[in-house]
């Protein structure tokens, strides 16, 4: 069986499903937004350099998580590293935090290890000619190859590398150009000393900056206020390791708005307007990230809630509103709205289809479904010229195909 049980119990919750496959199977419709944003952005813009902020809204049952998932998985697969953040599982108050999520996300390590492959073929071998298990320096010297010279050239070429990238932070640099030459086996590094450096990237709180200026560095915390900095760094060590950029999604953004004593992380007014601030920060620094796209998901709440929402803060609200408003769908938008576009996309057969989906994947787990047809739906499907909200149309789809399970 292709698809696990918590894959059906997190659609039941109203959930998308953790399989990329499976999330992949029930896609209808919501492509209408994410392969343009693959062909106009990925493809495209950010691909060569360029980044950009998104917004994605509507009822909950909309179909956020799910449009978010599947974009992050179909990023993955066109060479990009990715990030999937919660609001309410991380704080987004604070980018340190945004930052230290990206960078246990997209595996340093092995960013770092394409990146001494990366020195290895400068040097002039081939990577995979080295036996598992056995650095470089210590291949070359089973052949009596690692002389002073060629020392001396392996530090010159991690030197070119990291120190003399101009997008990269200084002791950023250092921490990369010290792990990668740990990696190839010159200059040597001591795992307490490795330790050390991870700590300072992910803005360990209590890291001792004392060890880390034995080592070259001249350390400050990182904050965040320089956070932003440090990820255009990441992103830099990202590229050169040969994947095409950075897609972070951070989805419900609603809870910056929620008062809910349940919640495991609780925004006070203060956190909330350091949110909307980072956010506002993060719009007008975009220029200076390259290759980066950022989601933003959110209910529609969030705009809606003119009290403690984002309209609460005009500093943030009048960089993203779209100034102008068309009777079609504009993909172009920074706030994408799925309620709008579940007006013009979700025909009957589309939603019929929907249900189809997810009947034919419960069958093939051995779990009962009740699939629905264009007739059942057509009375769910709003008239054209209709402004009344959209009724969390891919949810009701959900719950009335689950009603045979």
């Amino acid at each position: 069986m292709r698809w696990s049980p918590v894959d059906f119990e997190r659609i039941k919750e109203g959930q998308p499903p953790e399989s990329d496959e499976l999330l992949r199977f029930l896609s209808v419709g919501v492509d209408f937004i994410t392969d343009f944003w693959l062909e106009q952005y990925l493809d495209a813009y950010i691909s060569l350099g360029g980044s950009k902020i998104k917004f994605l809204t509507g009822s909950p049952g909309s179909g956020k998580s799910h449009c978010l998932g599947l974009f992050l998985a179909e990023a993955t697969d066109r060479g990009y590293r990715t990030v999937a953040l919660s609001a309410r599982r991380s704080w987004i108050h604070d980018f340190k935090e945004i930052y230290a999520g990206a960078l246990a996300a997209v595996d340093f390590g092995l960013c770092l290890r394409r990146c001494a492959d990366n020195a290895i073929a400068e040097m002039g071998y081939r990577p995979d000619e080295i036996p598992e298990g056995m650095s470089f320096a210590d291949y070359l010297a089973s052949r009596d190859l690692f002389d002073p010279v060629t020392r001396r050239e392996l530090r010159s070429q991690l030197n070119a590398m990291f120190f003399k990238n101009p997008r990269i932070d200084k002791n950023f640099a250092i921490c990369a150009g010290l792990m990668t030459g740990g990696i190839l086996g010159h200059p040597s590094l001591e795992p307490a000393s490795r330790e050390s450096l991870m700590s300072w990237l992910s803005g360990a709180k209590g890291v001792r900056l004392a060890p880390l200026r034995k080592l070259g560095m001249t350390p400050s915390r990182i904050t965040k206020y320089n956070a932003r900095h440090m990820l255009r760094s990441l992103v830099e060590i990202i590229r050169m390791a040969g994947f095409s950029g950075l897609v972070v999604g951070i989805d419900d953004m609603e809870i910056l708005a929620g008062s809910s004593s349940l919640a495991n992380i609780r925004y006070t007014k203060m956190r909330r307007e350091d949110a909307y601030e980072s956010i506002r920060e993060l719009i007008d620094e975009i220029d200076t990230l390259s290759h980066t796209m950022f989601v933003f998901a959110f209910n529609r709440g969030l705009i809606e809630d003119e009290i403690a929402g984002l309209k609460s803060y005009q500093a943030l609200w009048m960089r993203i509103q779209n100034e102008i408003e068309s009777r079609g769908f504009n993909r172009f938008s920074d706030i994408i709205d799925l309620d709008k576009m579940a007006h013009q996309q979700y025909t009957p057969q589309v939603l019929s289809e929907m249900s189809r989906r997810l009947s034919d994947a419960m069958a093939e787990a051995g779990m009962e479904s009740a699939p629905v047809n264009p007739d059942e739906v057509a009375a769910m499907t709003l008239k054209e010229g209709d402004d009344s909200p959209c009724r969390s149309t891919p949810r009701m789809i959900n719950r009335m195909t689950l009603g045979g399970a």
